[in-house]
């Protein structure tokens, strides 16, 4: 093989996410094959949606439409004030009923098992349950029952999940985290202090990322909330400003990994 193959792994991130769309945009501009997807969370809706066949211009429209009020079904808290059938019927019908094999690109979702403290990843069965899992922000939705396991967020234990890229056999990866700490956020509901602690908690957790993903590419999207859905247009502009300007470091990682497979094979 002289191409080597690509992996993104897109991060948790809440509304910041839509931030992955611009990523996706320009490398398929600058004819950057994907040829595998990880995700967590966000990533995960994102890389479902795509996956499923939506072109970007689609994602963009649709991305653009996207209120809360499309997802919230509140239900009387008991594990969570949100209790997701809503969420799961508006991406079974985006993602056309497609189980995550039938993608048109191998695809995984990362979740976390509750019970176990295990990182959950799906590489098969159905898009809808999976990412239902994947979103489950805990003491926000309630946590997805599948297998006998109770699923929450995957961002809580694997907020850009390099590794699980990795592990579908990329040779490059390409990491994009949108996930920051708003310094002096308005903190006013229980939303409010559930989603400030989670990004603080995972503040410190992907540094260790940077080292072990090619290229990182880290939209500057922190002055955004990740759960208020405005300024969707602003978020994926930035995700695109910000890959372009990463565009020679993935090229500089191509080439040196063609350069390193050709000496190999002299060597042989």
């Amino acid at each position: 093989m002289n191409e080597p193959t690509i992996g993104l792994a897109l991060g948790s991130g809440g509304a910041r996410g839509f931030a992955h769309l611009g990523v996706i945009k320009v490398l398929k501009e600058e004819n950057i094959p994907i040829n595998f997807i990880s995700g967590s969370s966000m990533g995960a809706l994102v890389a479902s949606f795509y996956g499923a066949g939506l072109d970007i211009e689609r994602l963009y429209k649709l991305a653009s439409a996207f209120k809360r009020k499309y997802y919230l079904d509140f239900t009387v808290p008991k594990m969570g004030f949100i209790a997701g059938k809503r969420v799961k019927e508006l991406i079974r019908v985006f993602t056309h009923g497609k189980t995550i094999e039938q993608l048109d690109i191998p695809i995984a979702i990362v979740a976390t098992d509750l019970l176990t403290g295990e990182r959950v990843v799906f590489r098969e069965g159905s898009v809808s349950n999976a990412v239902r899992a994947s979103i489950a922000i805990p003491g926000i939705f309630v946590p997805e029952k599948l297998d006998g396991r109770i699923l929450v967020d995957g961002g809580v234990i694997d907020r850009v999940p390099i590794s699980v890229v990795k592990e579908m056999g990329a040779d490059i990866v390409i990491a994009v985290d949108v996930s920051h700490v708003k310094i002096n956020e308005e903190i006013t509901s229980i939303f409010d202090v559930i989603l400030q602690s989670i990004d603080i908690m995972q503040k410190e957790l992907v540094k260790y990322g940077e080292i072990t993903s090619d290229v990182m590419i880290r939209p500057h999207v922190g002055q955004y909330s990740s759960r208020a859905f405005t300024n969707i247009e602003d978020i994926i502009h930035i995700g695109e400003e910000e890959t372009r300007k990463q565009i020679p470091m993935i090229l500089k990682a191509i080439a040196k990994w063609k350069e390193s497979k050709h000496n190999g094979e002299k060597e042989k």
